[in-house]
């Protein structure tokens, strides 16, 4: 049976210096993005949020980070997951990808595509969980080489604090967001994320929902107490990348 949670991972890089991230260009106007609701209130994507230009030059950057294997054999209660990856703790460069992306724009609602799912601020207010502030400044970056996988598991809610000015805004995160470098179109076959819907919830017939990789897509999945039960394909062929944060509500 896979495990009920995962351990709130360990900030292996709390204390080192960020790197020097590129910059984000080029851009998609946020005009151009939408939601993409895949399960309501469970799984929404942003096809396009980055073109694949700006993921390519991502992709060739964090290549030059100092990535660490994950053990073979997890702690008691941890999902298996056989990835390298890397973990910062950067609220700047957390507010950079909210601000200056259009992830803040679309997730708020300040510019809506006729395309989509179309949500007026109530609706978004209960959608995200509370006040959207911002994203985990806990940073992560996760690279799967052939046969590298993360098990059936879930993904925990965590408390964070966001620095701002006057005061430091005291935060819940409640999405997952995960944003796709890599693709079948840049060489990665398999690595999709795999969602298993709760019988006790919903029909018994439904079945696993398969989000495939697509460069520059941004998934968002519901974590925390209403978490559904997913995991990582194993990738067959290629690498896969992934820049990974949470998005963040006040409390």
């Amino acid at each position: 049976m896979a495990p009920k949670g995962k351990k709130r991972e360990v900030i292996s890089s709390s204390q080192a210096l960020p790197p020097n991230w590129p910059i984000f260009r080029p851009i998609i106007p946020p005009s151009a993005l939408f939601l993409r609701e895949i399960l309501s209130n469970q799984i929404i994507t942003i096809p396009n949020f980055w073109p694949s230009s700006l993921c390519a030059t991502y992709v060739s950057f964090l290549s030059s980070l100092p990535l660490v294997t994950t053990p073979g054999e997890p702690k008691k209660g941890d999902a298996v997951r056989v990835n390298d990856r890397y973990q910062i703790q950067d609220a700047a460069f957390a507010k950079r990808l909210w601000e200056e992306t259009g992830m803040k724009d679309i997730v708020m609602g300040d510019v809506q595509s006729e395309d989509g799912l179309q949500l007026d601020q109530g609706a978004r207010k209960e959608l995200w969980g509370g006040e959207v502030v911002g994203l985990n400044p806990n940073i992560r970056i996760y690279r799967y080489s052939k046969g590298q996988f993360f098990d059936q598991h879930y993904d925990d809610s965590n408390n964070v604090t966001i620095p701002s000015s006057p005061s430091n805004i005291q935060a819940r995160t409640t999405w997952t967001l995960l944003l796709y470098l890599t693709s079948p179109a840049t060489g990665c076959i398999g690595g999709e994320t795999v969602f298993y819907p709760d019988p006790s919830s919903a029909s018994e017939s439904m079945e696993p929902i398969a989000v495939g990789l697509e460069t520059g897509m941004a998934l968002l999945h519901r974590h925390g107490a209403e978490c559904m039960l997913h995991e990582g394909r194993e990738v067959l062929a290629g690498e896969k990348w992934v820049i990974r944060s949470d998005l963040c509500i006040r409390r």
